[in-house]
């Protein structure tokens, strides 16, 4: 049979044209409000490492002083010393014996050692000179008691019987010198203390300066972003950002800068021992060596500071859109300004 009453066969669809493709749009990064790096930015750089610098310095300087009044403290807090004034009914070597005996029969001593004619000379070198004949000189003699520091004796009980059974005896417990030096390490504490609030005001108030001046310069463009819907929160963002990194560059060169300096003073210190001038600098400052603690506040320093002229930052920013928006909300202000 035939395929003749079969239907025909429907033709094949049209083939679609070829479209062609639209190449896929690139997004511009968007560009910060401010600049990276302008005159402006790298002068306030300077000023927040310099500001950092000396916070860091000054920190330091104040945990060597507490160091060394600490060390002073316990060197002197660990003896008491008898003097004995030479009296022509006096046997004075006796009289010596007799008070470390007296002495070491009191709780919290722990050791006594009579300074000898030899020492006593050695001590008065430095302003009679060498030669001398103690014979000759009313020099009282020394008696030094080594005293346990947390279980100390009766220094009165001790005074009053030194004083009947030896009257040329005088107990002294150098109590004066430490008060002396508990109230200078506090009072160095406070000026430290001091001068980092007035560090840390002056870098606040050239940040405020600075970030009204970059606000100033970019008030047109603040104030097209913030009209056209732009939050207040998104423009102070973008300032603090740019202000963190600021911050951060200038804390961090002042802070190692300042953590160089103490190394090497410690290490030029540990090189010259014995010499004049490494005793000298020891006597005034004590040792340059900080440890891990000071080398952590100095770090810590430097994320306040960060933090704190970020802050600043972002409060000026805020204050100023509020000034803006002060403005435009009142007519008259606002036709004035026209006018």
């Amino acid at each position: 049979m035939s395929d003749r009453n079969a239907p025909p066969s429907a033709p094949p669809p049209p083939a679609r044209p070829q479209v062609p493709r639209r190449p896929e749009m690139k997004v511009r990064p968007t560009a910060p409000i401010l600049p990276p790096a302008n005159i402006q930015a790298n002068a306030l750089l300077v000023v927040i490492a310099i500001m950092a610098f000396l916070a860091c310095l000054t920190l330091g300087a104040v945990s060597m002083v507490r160091t060394t009044a600490a060390g002073w403290q316990s060197q002197i807090a660990r003896e008491v010393t008898i003097q004995i004034k030479p009296d022509d009914d006096l046997d004075m070597n006796k009289a010596l014996v007799r008070a470390k005996d007296l002495a070491l029969t009191f709780v919290g001593t722990t050791d006594g050692q009579i300074m000898d004619e030899d020492a006593t000379a050695r001590l008065l070198e430095p302003w009679l000179g060498t030669g001398l004949d103690l014979a000759d000189l009313p020099v009282p003699r020394l008696v030094i008691i080594t005293i346990d520091e947390a279980n100390p004796p009766d220094f009165d009980g001790m005074r009053a019987l030194l004083k009947t059974e030896i009257p040329q005896a005088f107990l002294d417990d150098h109590r004066t010198w430490v008060d002396r030096l508990v109230s200078m390490a506090h009072t160095t504490v406070m000026i430290g203390f001091g001068i980092l609030v007035l560090v840390f005001t002056a870098m606040v108030l050239t940040v405020v300066f600075a970030t009204r001046g970059a606000l100033s310069g970019n008030r047109h463009i603040i104030e097209v972003l913030h009209f056209v819907g732009a939050e207040g929160s998104f423009v102070a963002r973008e300032f603090q950002t740019h202000f963190l990194k600021i911050s951060l560059k200038g804390s961090a060169a002042g802070g190692l800068l300042a953590a160089v300096l103490f190394a090497l003073a410690s290490y030029w210190q540990s090189r010259s021992l014995a010499t004049p001038q490494s005793d000298q600098a020891a006597a005034l400052f004590g040792t340059f060596s900080m440890g891990y603690m000071g080398y952590a506040g100095i770090f810590a320093t430097m994320i306040v500071i960060a933090l704190l002229t970020t802050v600043t930052a972002r409060l000026t920013v805020m204050r100023t859109i509020y000034e803006i928006d002060l403005i435009r909300s009142d007519p008259a202000r606002t036709d004035g300004m026209n006018d």
